[in-house]
């Protein structure tokens, strides 16, 4: 138990951290940090060592998340996309209406989100959220490393294409 207590410490802040940009809301990301410490502590004894500790901490945080999203029928409103806006208009010009034109990306995101393939949308939050290097992307997701870049980058193109054609960028 004395290990357990240490890598709750240890760890709380940053996975805390990782939920709250998630859903970007205080009592729901201290619930399912919890929630993921505890399943993390059931399951401890699987725990190979493959990959670091965070990284696991971050992937059963991530299946939490979208747990309770299908439980409770929330969709990826709740989800921070003012992170995936940003690394997709870093390049747009900025004039005077950026303010209304983020918004208008950030809810068209949104929705394209919500369509792309699951291994899309994994590696994009365990990238941008839990800002994971891709090598510990790659481990949380059982994929290689060059696997969880080529993927992001096809993801990222992808929603940068879809934007593109919706004519916000």
């Amino acid at each position: 138990m004395e290990p357990f207590e240490k890598i709750y410490e240890e760890n709380f802040p940053r996975v805390y951290a990782f939920l709250f940009r998630l859903c970007r809301d205080e009592n729901l990301a201290e619930e399912l940090t919890q929630e993921t410490f505890f399943q993390a502590f059931r399951s401890f004894h699987r725990f190979r060592g493959d990959s670091e500790l965070f990284t696991w901490l971050a992937s059963i945080a991530k299946h939490t998340f979208y747990g309770y999203m299908r439980k409770n029928k929330t969709q990826l409103e709740c989800i921070n996309i003012d992170l995936v806006t940003e690394v997709l208009c870093e390049d747009a010009d900025r004039g005077p209406e950026e303010t209304v034109q983020k918004k208008m990306t950030s809810e068209t995101l949104r929705a394209m989100i919500r369509r792309i393939p699951e291994k899309y949308r994994d590696v994009v939050m365990l990238r941008l959220y839990a800002e994971l290097p891709f090598s510990q992307v790659a481990a949380a997701l059982k994929i290689s490393e060059n696997s969880a870049k080529v993927i992001f980058h096809r993801a990222k193109k992808m929603l940068t294409e879809e934007l593109k054609h919706e004519h916000y960028l």
